[in-house]
């Protein structure tokens, strides 16, 4: 059993965590820009090439799998995770082009609600009630965001389809994120996870932009700069982050830490883009934090 690491280095991983997860949303814009395309084709192009470049960068933790002799059960959910990973990033991603990165991220970071739900429903793992309350709090501040999200400067040409897409993406990553726990638990150290999970999610991609008609060629040198940057800080800095913490403490409790992205990812879409949230947004964050806050001293 491994030493448990110190409250510090808990917070530290899940700080930095959020700040490279929270940047997923820009780089995809950025990308989808430079390229001049949007729907559904373009992100499979840049669903397949985020995990395809993190599957590649995490190749030396291979050589560690077989070492750990996980279980069939850890092979299992590992491989399960990665679908799910893949189901993920295609319904959120093709929401970005629908809707505005507040309103996006917002409804993806509902996945507390469904994690909660799911570990007490899967593994019995009853939240306590002033969880519950964080929770609560929490959500209404997002739904707040996401209901005001009446930006000018916002592309969102199907906020319906957008909102629906990223409600879906948050509902397949608690399923990610609940299976790379129990991977662990089952033996797999967080490389080796992180390798078949991204490794099985980029093959199951792989092919799809081809079959929409996509290419994988004819980008400028740019696209592909946002794309290597999309593998490297949201997913393999980010989620890796996470997948390493989920082993310590609650998923529940990382979930709801991830509820930080939407606040951080507007802040950056203002900068970037000039998408100015209103009051109301502001006081969507506000209320956001204060669930967060009580849900982590709960």
């Amino acid at each position: 059993m491994r030493d448990r690491p110190s409250a510090c280095q808990l917070t530290l991983v899940l700080t930095v965590g959020i700040a490279a997860v929270s940047t997923s949303a820009i780089l995809v814009r950025l990308a989808t820009a430079a390229a001049g395309a949007h729907g559904i084709g373009f992100s499979l192009v840049l669903s397949a090439s985020r995990l395809l470049l993190a599957a590649l960068m995490l190749l030396p933790a291979w050589r560690s799998v077989h070492r750990n002799q996980p279980t069939s059960a850890a092979w299992r959910y590992a491989g399960a995770s990665g679908i799910a990973l893949a189901l993920h990033f295609v319904t959120w991603i093709s929401s970005l082009s629908y809707t505005s990165i507040a309103a996006s991220t917002t409804l993806v970071t509902t996945n507390p609600v469904w994690v909660a739900l799911l570990s007490w429903l899967w593994f019995g793992e009853q939240p306590r009630q002033r969880t519950l309350v964080g929770i609560s709090i929490a959500l209404s501040g997002g739904i707040l965001i996401g209901l005001s999200d009446t930006s000018s400067t916002s592309p969102g040409s199907q906020p319906l389809l957008g909102n629906g897409l990223a409600l879906a993406g948050a509902w397949t990553f608690s399923l990610y994120f609940l299976m790379a726990r129990e991977a662990q638990r089952q033996g797999l150290g967080v490389g080796s996870y992180s390798a078949i999970s991204y490794s099985t999610a980029a093959i199951a991609l792989l092919p799809l932009p081809l079959l929409t008609g996509a290419s994988y060629v004819g980008y400028s040198p740019l696209v592909y700069g946002y794309i290597l940057l999309t593998a490297l800080l949201p997913q393999l800095i980010g989620h890796t982050s996470f997948n390493w913490a989920v082993r310590w403490v609650s998923p529940t409790l990382i979930a709801l830490v991830i509820l930080l992205e939407p606040v951080l990812s507007s802040l950056l879409g203002y900068i970037i883009f000039a998408e100015v949230p209103g009051l109301t947004v502001l006081i969507g964050a506000l209320v956001l934090l204060t669930g967060v806050a009580i849900a982590v001293l709960a």
